[in-house]
């Protein structure tokens, strides 16, 4: 299909849950000195601010997991209507936190949501996007993340002055504003239609075809143009679910060298970014005397989006390996030489080189995404990005900010910011060992139909004796 305004209703009403993300973590990392007094506060130490962003994180992963296998289960749809109301209530509670206890539960409950929407999300979009812009799609949208970094940063601005706004009550209303933009997305959200691919191989071919006819009709009256006609076909034998054991040994056994690349480009991105940004502001205040972090922060997520926007049409122009491996080595090589000269840089030329590292790493973290939504069967492609998230995340996400938040409450008595060096050395050499392994393992999936990649698990040659037998029209591999 060509570009047409229907595919900008499905980029607003799915890709916007970036933003709270991004918006979620911004906050929590600009929130580090607010939560700490015991009685505007939560009296959190730092240890604590770092086990906040664990426990968001590890709550992600396991919403991942859970909210996955039901998306792959009862459709696209439902799940991602059901994870944004989960993360809408929880940021609510963590606005009414009363106690460190309260505010870790609400924390989990949020990452939950949050991990889930990734799963739900990321299927929708690569399924109803048309091939030849899924790259740039895909990786702009994970980017708009830093949209919402970037507000969230400019947003605590006036709510942490406390000429403005009451401490006890600024932090709080940080929290509830991003409930207020979840409930908007809710409204838009509820006009994107169910995808047709999961419709078709669960039996409901009648409404998968009145789904792509709408679809069709829209497009071809936004384009003013008739649509190419469709040769290509596959044969599908319709299941109502598939069994976790068969998607495991798909995974595992069908394409071990893609479950090796896909760990290997999220525990690197995990790392870097929930290690650096979660602790990013506590950094700031504890080494280099910064009073107020937001400026700082929503320079460093522009720098983010920037980076996305601008480099994610090079994924399918110039390829998935190129961009991702140069990507990810260069980011990671500019990590390596910061941590060389920690204790020589201010708080500006921290932030002007972390602007420059994240400008490559975000559209590479971006496409870490991307790359565990293109190479596997659509039966398992929701349940695919749920496991490398949360694995990758497990291993690069929770110890990450665990051990920053460990080497800044370490470094802080003596006041040398070079005691957090060895983070940004681990986070370096994650980063480009993710994109020599690209180089090696890396799919070429630029321009071609997600089916080209992985063949479905009910296509005519897979799986078991079929429940129906029933022939659909695929796009050509060209997209």
């Amino acid at each position: 299909m060509p570009w047409a305004r229907w595919h900008w209703l499905v980029v607003i009403g799915l890709g916007t849950v970036w933003i709270l993300d991004g918006l979620e973590v911004t906050i929590v990392g600009s929130m580090s000195e607010p939560l700490k007094p015991g009685d505007t506060g939560l009296g959190l130490s730092n240890f604590d601010v770092g086990l906040a962003g664990a426990t968001y994180v590890a709550g992600a992963c396991i919403g991942a997991l859970f909210f996955g296998q039901l998306t792959d289960r009862f459709g696209r749809k439902r799940l991602f209507l059901l994870t944004l109301g989960v993360y809408t209530v929880a940021t609510v509670a963590t606005a009414f936190a009363m106690t460190p206890l309260w505010y870790f539960a609400a924390r989990f409950l949020t990452g939950a949501g949050i991990g889930g929407e990734y799963a739900a999300i990321n299927s929708a979009i690569d399924e109803l996007i048309p091939a030849q812009y899924r790259g740039r799609v895909d990786v702009a949208i994970n980017g708009s993340f830093w949209i919402g970094a970037a507000g969230g940063s400019l947003l605590t601005i006036p709510l942490l002055d406390p000429t403005l706004v009451d401490p006890a009550w600024g932090w709080r209303l940080a929290f509830g504003l991003g409930a207020l933009l979840a409930f908007g997305i809710l409204l838009v959200r509820r006009h994107v239609p169910e995808s047709p691919r999961w419709l078709f191989i669960h039996g409901r071919e009648d409404a998968a075809e009145q789904t792509v006819r709408k679809i069709e009709q829209t497009v071809t009256a936004e384009a003013g143009r008739a649509l190419e006609p469709v040769s290509e076909t596959i044969t599908i034998r319709q299941r109502r679910s598939i069994g976790m054991g068969e998607i495991a040994r798909t995974v595992f056994t069908l394409y071990p060298r893609r479950t090796v690349l896909c760990f290997s480009l999220f525990v690197g991105q995990a790392f870097l970014y929930n290690a650096f940004f979660f602790t990013y502001g506590d950094t700031l205040t504890t080494f280099l005397d910064v009073k107020q972090t937001g400026y700082y922060l929503a320079i460093f997520a522009a720098s983010n989006f920037i980076g996305a926007l601008v480099l994610s049409p090079l994924f399918d122009r110039l390829g998935r390996i190129r961009m991702i491996a140069g990507t990810y080595i260069f980011s990671g090589a500019l990590l390596g030489g910061t941590g060389l000269l920690l204790g020589r840089l201010d708080a500006v030329e921290l932030t002007a080189l972390g602007a420059l590292i994240f400008f490559f790493a975000s559209a590479g973290a971006s496409a870490a995404y991307l790359t565990a939504s293109e190479v596997f069967p659509m039966e398992t492609r929701a349940l695919c990005i749920a496991f490398f998230y949360a694995v990758g995340t497990a291993a690069g996400g929770i110890s990450g900010p665990l051990l920053f938040g460990a080497l800044i409450e370490r470094s802080a008595d003596s006041g040398e910011i070079t005691g957090i060096a060895v983070g940004y050395f681990i986070g370096a050499v994650l980063m480009i060992a993710g994109g020599v392994v690209e180089l090696l393992l890396g799919v070429r999936a630029e321009g071609r139909s997600l089916e080209s990649l992985a063949q479905p698990l009910t296509a005519e040659s897979a799986g078991p004796e079929p429940d129906a037998r029933v022939q659909a029209a695929t796009p050509p591999t060209t997209g």
